[in-house]
């Protein structure tokens, strides 16, 4: 496809059953990740800034119980309609919504936190600049910006062949540094970050950022 973003929703509406299949239950078996989130739901809790959160690039919307278990109020968005069909089949309780990241259904300073697991890494060069303004307009000050990512070298790679479904898709694993600094450009200030070398069927380290709104 000569669109990238037509051919990301494309990859991930036929990506999304085998999606849900191999990731159910996969929190369970990351200590790391869980202890992120926890942190993330306290911090945003404390803030008073309420529970509403919104999961961007939910998938096939596993994380909204786990979120919604820790007292926060989630609801999901996705490129993909094929994973918002998922996700409101295997979640019936939360509320999804098909949304581009560069473009979300929410007003202005309107969510007490943001939560982004994985979805930042497709964005190209110039588009990465245009959706943290996006994510920054719509959390209010004060509020938290939560990601996990790939922690690479920021070169541009063909991703999706592994699942053998014929799809591939553009992707981009940024360096921490390179995430930090983007997140700043928008106006967030760095509350944890951390990372974790490659797991089983991982192939570089894996970063989270935990922001905070100035």
């Amino acid at each position: 496809m000569d669109n990238p973003i037509e051919e990301l929703r494309h990859a991930h509406d036929v990506l999304a059953g085998w999606y849900a299949e191999r990731l159910a239950g996969a929190l369970e078996a990351m200590p790391v990740d869980r202890a992120v989130l926890d942190l993330f739901g306290e911090l945003t809790l404390a803030a008073g800034l309420g529970s509403e959160v919104a999961d961007v690039g939910c998938g096939t919307g596993r994380l909204e119980p786990y979120l919604a278990a820790r007292g926060l109020s989630p609801q999901g968005v996705d490129l993909s309609p094929g994973m918002i069909d998922v996700a409101r089949r295997d979640h019936p309780a939360f509320r999804f919504e098909v949304a581009d990241l560069r473009e979300l259904p929410f007003p202005d300073a309107s969510l007490a936190g943001v939560v982004c697991w994985y979805s930042l890494i497709f964005l190209a060069p110039p588009d990465r600049k245009p959706a943290f303004a996006e994510l920054a307009r719509v959390v209010k000050p004060g509020g938290h910006l939560v990601t996990a990512f790939k922690d690479g070298d920021g070169r541009h790679r063909r991703s999706g062949r592994s699942a053998g479904l014929g799809v591939e898709f553009d992707s981009y694993w940024l360096s921490a540094g390179e995430m930090t600094e983007l997140a700043a450009g928008a106006g967030f200030d760095v509350v944890f970050r951390a990372g974790r070398p490659p797991g089983e069927g991982e192939s570089c380290p894996q970063g989270y950022l935990l922001l905070r709104k100035a």
